[in-house]
């Protein structure tokens, strides 16, 4: 990045949110900032624009935000996982858990082409159980995924052991303190 800005600099750590013992990362510090997130669209393009990439899947809500310009740049079609409830289609589902609770997401069957190469995006990689439930629905329309991206990693939480043998890449990591 350059040299009067980092991504570290913009993203807040907010202790015991959303509940006691979890340090949230909040990315909106990035998107209040037109250089950041600037540079973040920019690294995802440099990452992927040499990739067999069919489409971007991006999760709700942040991985929206982040997705769809680099949908957009790379002229690929954009798939959005949605929480439960909220699409109005036929849709394929899975439910998991997070790291304080349970959730269920779905996308469009109308939106997953079987065959076509998926990147899933999202702001940040925790435990990796949401990418993973997001990878299940993708496959139960068959598509491939080829990976994953986050603009925020969390490597102390073991995504990589949930989503391996896929590729996890993001902007920046966060371990344990």
């Amino acid at each position: 990045m350059s040299n009067t800005i980092s991504l570290d600099d913009v993203i807040r750590k907010i202790p015991d949110f959303p509940k006691p013992g979890i340090l949230f990362y909040d990315i909106t510090g990035i998107l209040v900032n037109p250089k950041a997130f600037k540079y973040c669209i920019d690294s995802m393009v440099k990452l992927y624009k040499n990739e067999k990439i069919d489409a971007v899947a991006a999760v709700e809500s942040r991985g929206f935000v982040f997705a769809a310009p680099f949908a957009e740049r790379l002229g690929i079609p954009l798939i959005l996982v949605r929480k439960k409830g909220k699409l109005p289609g036929s849709t394929y589902s899975c439910k998991y858990s997070l790291e304080y609770g349970f959730a269920e997401i779905e996308v469009h069957k109308d939106d997953v082409k079987q065959g076509e190469k998926v990147l899933i995006v999202d702001d940040l990689i925790a435990t990796g159980g949401t990418l993973q439930a997001a990878q299940n629905v993708l496959e139960q329309g068959g598509a491939e995924v080829c990976g994953f991206f986050g603009v925020v990693g969390l490597p102390f939480l073991n995504y990589n052991k949930v989503l391996d043998p896929l590729p996890v890449k993001t902007l920046i990591e966060y371990h344990a303190e």
